[in-house]
């Protein structure tokens, strides 16, 4: 990294080991409870992006120099490359297919799921896991999503407004998959959800209107 990009590079975590522990904690909090909208408090002086706090937080804990990282367009080139780079040693990859870890800005083209790593049936945790900015999370049944899977009491109600139309055919494909398949981040600002390939999605119908 050249020196003059490296003094616009902003600080990562207040406390780098306390802070990335604690942010690394809620994400896992996320995974194992599919579709519990979980908080992240702000705990790191964040770049200059069009990513939220949640979802760069996030990836300010789970990379380090061993991960191969893919930015969608408009996170290419930006202070948040430079910023993961810097703090973690991530290495940055082309070809969405080739990386560990995915960071899709909301109102970017997406890659599809199918043409992301999947892992193996005997190293499965080879996949790779994408962090997804959407407009909003909500944890609640008034519309969008049931979940059901490990980690779910019964059924989890999530609406997410922001995400491709065939999210739900890509997810259903996805999810047959198993033990192989993609994981999920859903971002929206400084909360997160988790979307780990065992979770089965459907959708909520709305109740049919009365005629009066």
């Amino acid at each position: 990294m050249k020196q003059e990009a490296l003094q616009r590079v902003r600080p990562g975590f207040d406390d780098p080991v306390m802070d990335s522990q604690a942010v690394f904690r809620r994400v896992l909090q996320a995974l194992s409870m599919p579709g519990r909208v979980v908080e992240i408090p702000v705990r790191a002086t964040l770049p200059e992006c069009r990513g939220g706090s949640a979802a760069a937080q996030a990836l300010l804990a789970l990379l380090d120099s061993k991960c191969s990282l893919w930015l969608s367009p408009s996170l290419q080139g930006s202070d948040a490359e430079a910023w993961l780079r810097f703090h973690t040693g991530c290495r940055c990859v082309s070809d969405p297919a080739q990386a560990q870890f995915l960071w899709l800005a909301a109102g970017d083209e997406w890659p599809s799921l199918a043409g992301l790593g999947h892992g193996t049936d005997e190293s499965p945790d080879q996949s790779a896991t994408c962090v997804m900015e959407v407009k909003s999370l909500h944890g609640d049944a008034g519309q969008g999503w049931l979940l059901q899977g490990p980690g779910i009491p019964g059924e989890q109600a999530l609406s997410v407004q922001g995400m491709p139309v065939d999210f739900e055919a890509q997810w259903a494909a996805n999810h047959a998959l198993f033990p192989r398949g993609v994981d999920v981040l859903l971002a929206a600002q400084g909360e997160l959800a988790g979307l780990p390939r065992t979770s089965r999605i459907t959708r909520l119908r709305q109740p049919a209107m009365q005629e009066g």
